[in-house]
């Protein structure tokens, strides 16, 4: 059913989200794709999948306190923009501007980037498995995958 001005009903998103849709969103956000990338060079570092273990448990606990600091902010400041708007609260308006520009031009593209070439690692490592991959089949592989997703 279609709503039209005439009819005098306002159409708006609900703001609202649900149990599923918050562990997502939570899941999506805070992972990633970084937990593909970085249990191999922790492993290689340390040299015990004991101590890597740790090392992920100790991580993840400093994930929640972050994840509670997020759920302070929006608690105090409960207003649409997220980061943004917490930076400008804080700082001002320049380093609110320059937060969004920083995530932009450098940061949300960086981090596309990295998510797009793991997925070309990991496409590529049963083709190369022992060696890896010319950085041409790489970087193609990712940036087709950016290009879909």
């Amino acid at each position: 059913m279609s709503y039209s001005a005439d009819q005098g009903e306002k159409v708006e998103l609900k703001k609202t989200i649900g149990l599923f849709g918050g562990v997502s969103l939570i899941i999506g956000v805070i992972v990633g794709s970084g937990i593909f990338v970085s249990p191999k060079g922790v492993t290689q570092e340390v040299g015990s999948v004991g101590l890597s273990l740790i090392i992920w448990v100790v991580c993840g606990i400093l994930s929640i306190f972050g994840a509670q600091t997020y759920a302070e902010l929006g608690c105090m400041i409960p207003k649409a923009g997220g980061d943004y708007e917490y930076i400008m609260t804080a700082f001002g308006s320049l380093y609110g501007f320059l937060f969004v520009w920083s995530q932009l031009i450098i940061i949300i593209p960086t981090a596309n980037a990295v998510a797009a070439l793991t997925f070309a690692d990991y496409i590529l490592q049963p083709i190369y498995p022992s060696c890896d991959a010319p950085l041409a089949m790489r970087v193609l592989l990712a940036n087709g995958a950016s290009q879909l997703g």
